[in-house]
């Protein structure tokens, strides 16, 4: 597909150019919430939408733990927390 190899370039430069600013920074990542409820998870993010817009995007990372049959799926949202100097 056209401009497909373009798009690639891009994603993987700013996935580069991410883990250089977080290795240059020291910290870690704090989970602010976590649930096996998808409501709640949805509900969770429109309110953290809304509550905090001027945080970096960044700075946050969300995972979702897939669950199998004996396992619920896991959502997890965790924000960077750099160390004081």
């Amino acid at each position: 597909m056209p401009g497909q190899r373009k798009r690639k370039w891009r994603r993987e430069d700013l996935q580069r150019r991410l883990k250089a600013a977080y290795e240059e920074r020291a910290g870690h990542w704090e989970v602010v919430f976590q649930t096996c409820d998808e409501a709640e998870w949805r509900d969770f993010r429109r309110r953290f939408a809304s509550e905090f817009e001027a945080v970096d995007p960044s700075m946050v990372r969300v995972d979702m733990l897939c669950g199998r049959l004996v396992q619920p799926t896991t959502y997890r949202m965790s924000v960077f927390v750099p160390e004081p100097e």
